[in-house]
């Protein structure tokens, strides 16, 4: 799941491939039903805590699947765990965190200023907006609201710290599994270069836009990406 929200973020995956495979969702550390662990919150950490999950379950290799820091989290754990990993699908990712345009850094800027000014409802209400733009959505804006504001201050802003820190554009050459790199073709929170440079980087990688769809391309568009 992406930066503040939980696993609840994946409904509409679970009947479509609940069938066929054994599903892991997984609160990332810090995030809602997920302690926060001692010391500073990193991709690398969120990384290792999964792979103990993994081996405390006793799992063979996981296809994994991860939106935004989810991704970040499935590419970490892919470098340092590779034997854990089956397959990646890479959703709204990124090898080093960049902003879609002047205006995505601009609303980048107005987050961090309501999370130190404004409750978590005002942060997460900006957040679901960007995500959720349009009035016949007005449901999926609702539930991000919720799932958002369950997330607090601190481990939002430390996450936002571990995004920004994160960088493996260096590493990707090292990425041997099957890689699907998907982007929203309305996502106005990563830019789709830094997708499509992703794509690039990873060798095999096959790279997939989902039509009229933004950041949460899982959520909004959930039949299209589901067949990709």
């Amino acid at each position: 799941h992406g930066l503040g929200s939980s696993a609840e973020d994946w409904a509409p995956q679970l009947a479509p491939f609940g069938a066929r495979y054994r599903l892991l969702l997984v609160d990332l550390p810090g995030h809602w039903r997920s302690a926060r662990p001692r010391g500073r919150l990193t991709v690398g950490g969120m990384a290792e805590r999964v792979e103990t999950l993994l081996a405390e379950l006793g799992e063979p290799a996981v296809h994994v699947v991860g939106l935004s820091l989810g991704a970040c989290v499935g590419l970490a754990l892919a470098l340092r765990a590779p034997e854990r990993v089956r397959s990646l699908t890479l959703v709204n990712a990124f090898a080093r965190l960049e902003p879609p345009d002047a205006a995505g850094a601009l609303r980048f800027a107005l987050r961090l200023v309501l999370l130190a000014t404004a409750p978590m409802t005002t942060v997460a209400a900006l957040v679901a907006r960007g995500l959720f733009p349009r009035p016949e959505q007005g449901d999926l804006y609702r539930a991000a609201v919720a799932s958002l504001s369950r997330t607090s201050r601190r481990v939002y802003l430390e996450s936002i710290a571990a995004l920004a820190a994160f960088d493996v554009r260096d590493q990707l050459a090292q990425i041997a599994q099957p890689t699907l790199v998907v982007a929203g073709e309305r996502d106005r929170t990563i830019a789709r270069a830094a997708t499509e440079a992703l794509a690039r980087g990873i060798p095999g990688a096959r790279f997939a836009i989902v039509a009229d769809s933004g950041h949460a391309s899982h959520y909004d568009q959930p039949d299209a990406f589901n067949r990709l």
